[in-house]
């Protein structure tokens, strides 16, 4: 009898298990969301609330109010720093150059000169939040939500320099027009990682601007390319929702890092974006949510391997503050001799080439644009 009965609640509980298990299939198949699918969604909203509490507690500003009487062809350049001031002059002397209209750094706490001299630039705000790497998203995105309302932002980090095909040409206000004529409300950039023909310890305490005139090669033989619309794209949750204008416009990794260090790191970005409450700025370090991709892509040269890199990057790992992780990857190659040049490695002449090798894509619809331009 007791074996009849441990048979009979056996049967039960398959069949309790297999209706479980119909339910579970059917609702992921049609889009239900079930009491066990919930409680994990709960969770991460209930910590996103909590993290949003505490950026908000930490959030001050330093300095200005950002761009007055703004036009919807300004840029304002939104860059995330810490300890920037060896890169501080030629930064802003390179975006203002551009047409930059106005700059918000959202300093997560320097101890070295940079919020001193920043307050003495008259063309800047400061925000100030002194938070773990997982708020850099938050902070990017509140910038640019709370201050770039209507018009432009351009997310620049401060090893990096943006440019495009005519930007010596018509600057940043004539590219937001030409994407303001076509309807775009974001500009993707590649990448493009420079280093010297030496060994990068010769520049390791060189000025900014000494460093960038010696590094003055790339690589680009060594890039994977992901489709952006491949739902396998790490990204692919938070540009899910994006247009692209030209099939060509891919996502790139790897480069002269992965060949070097073995990095998987991405290369590409979405950096110019029109914010209007419908696009999602700064959702991710590399992407824009709810945008409408140009038609052609810009360039970020990126000079990473200059301000003694490895000593950063030795700092970072005994800080326990390691982003994703490739800093000891680039700590396990480093030595004095260390040289990112090759055979391979070839001179930056513009944009050209990287156009030639398809490394950028060129829109003639753009090309056009410039030959009407005076």
């Amino acid at each position: 009898m007791v074996h009849v009965a441990a048979t009979l609640w056996s049967f039960r509980e398959q069949s309790r298990q297999n209706q479980a298990s119909r339910i579970a299939q059917f609702c992921a198949k049609h889009g239900i969301m079930t009491r066990f699918s919930v409680l994990p969604r709960l969770r991460d909203k209930m910590q996103r609330l909590k993290d949003d509490m505490a950026f908000r507690r930490a959030l001050r500003c330093r300095k200005g109010h950002g761009l007055t009487n703004a036009t919807p062809r300004d840029v304002t350049v939104i860059a995330l720093v810490r300890n920037g001031a060896f890169y501080l002059a030629p930064f802003l002397a390179h975006h203002r150059a551009l047409g930059a209209a106005h700059f918000i750094f959202c300093d997560t706490g320097s101890t070295d000169d940079t919020l001193n001299r920043l307050m003495e630039e008259p063309d800047v705000t400061i925000l100030e939040a002194r938070l773990p790497i997982r708020f850099e998203s938050a902070f990017r995105a509140h910038a640019a939500q709370t201050y770039c309302r209507g018009h432009w932002c351009l997310y620049a980090d401060m090893d990096e320099r943006f440019t495009f095909e005519g930007a010596a040409q018509i600057g940043l206000p004539g590219l937001t027009a030409y994407l303001e004529r076509q309807g775009h409300t974001a500009l993707m950039a590649q990448m493009l990682e420079m280093f010297p023909t030496g060994p990068l310890s010769d520049y390791a305490h060189a000025p900014y601007d000494t460093a960038i005139a010696a590094f003055d090669h790339c690589d680009i033989t060594d890039v994977d390319w992901v489709e952006y619309e491949d739902p396998q794209l790490p990204m692919a949750w938070f540009v899910r929702r994006n247009t692209v204008a030209d099939p060509g416009l891919r996502f790139a990794f790897g480069g002269i890092r992965g060949k070097v260090f073995g990095e998987g790191c991405c290369l590409t970005k979405h950096p110019l974006v029109f914010v209007d409450g419908l696009t999602e700025p700064g959702i991710h370090p590399h992407c824009a949510g709810h945008v409408r991709c140009a038609d052609f892509s810009a360039l970020l040269q990126h000079y990473k391997f200059t301000n003694d890199p490895f000593g950063r990057d030795a700092a970072t790992v005994a800080a326990s503050g390691i982003g994703h992780g490739e800093d000891e990857k680039r700590l396990s190659r480093a030595d004095d001799a260390l040289s990112l040049f090759s055979e391979t490695a070839q001179r930056y002449s513009g944009l050209e080439p990287l156009y030639e090798a398809g490394f950028l894509v060129r829109s003639p619809l753009y090309s056009d644009f410039l030959a009407t331009q005076t």
